[in-house]
């Protein structure tokens, strides 16, 4: 097995572990164990647990980024955009363990970084540009704050995985997180574009 191809084989499944558990509570043993692979051969690769946590961070954002791109693109509108986005994110969030955004903060700063850089970067741009659509299409209200909602949606998105506001033994991350969707579109679409998103959401029921 080449290089490239033992390094992604300890990524997925370190991924794999840290998406079902959090971070915290993995150990290299943990991983070697998954992976049916000494740990002597993931040091050879990886220098510590950090250095994963770190490479598993940077291929998820690619990920991302890839996947929302096309999202927008192929959106035929504001509104479909911004479900599509969040239905993209709903497979994520049902498969994330909520501690694994606070053991990253806390244990593996430098990845914390990268994630921090992305929501200010791509996250908040992209949603900046669809509200610019939405306005664009007669979707979204003229008199919104752009730079202000941007930003109160992307936050959304963190608080909903905070255990304290949520906790995941009474909530389920994905019910929340839709339901704070559905409150922000409700509260910058106008009446043209809440019809809209009553029709998606009967399409949708009706599949």
């Amino acid at each position: 097995m080449k290089i490239d191809e033992v390094d992604d084989k300890i990524i997925v499944g370190a991924r794999e572990l840290f998406y079902r558990h959090g971070i915290r509570s993995i150990t290299m043993d943990d991983i070697a164990k998954h992976l049916s692979m000494s740990k002597k051969t993931i040091y050879r690769h990886f220098s510590d647990k950090d250095s994963i946590v770190s490479r598993c961070c940077h291929m998820e954002l690619e990920k991302r980024v890839c996947s929302f791109d096309q999202i927008a693109d192929n959106a035929p509108d504001a509104i479909s955009e911004l479900i599509g986005l969040m239905k993209d994110m709903g497979g994520m969030f049902a498969e994330i363990n909520p501690n694994l955004f606070y053991d990253m903060q806390k244990h593996h700063l430098g990845a914390w970084k990268m994630m921090t850089d992305f929501k200010e970067k791509k996250i908040m741009k992209m949603v900046e540009s669809n509200l610019l659509r939405g306005i664009r299409e007669g979707l979204y209200r003229k008199d919104i704050n752009i730079q202000v909602l941007s930003r109160l949606r992307v936050y959304q998105v963190d608080m909903g995985f905070n255990p304290d506001m949520f906790s995941p033994s009474k909530y389920n991350i994905k019910d929340v997180q839709l339901a704070m969707l559905d409150h922000f579109m409700h509260g910058i679409t106008t009446i043209k574009g809440h019809k809209l998103i009553n029709k998606y959401k009967q399409v949708e029921e009706e599949d």
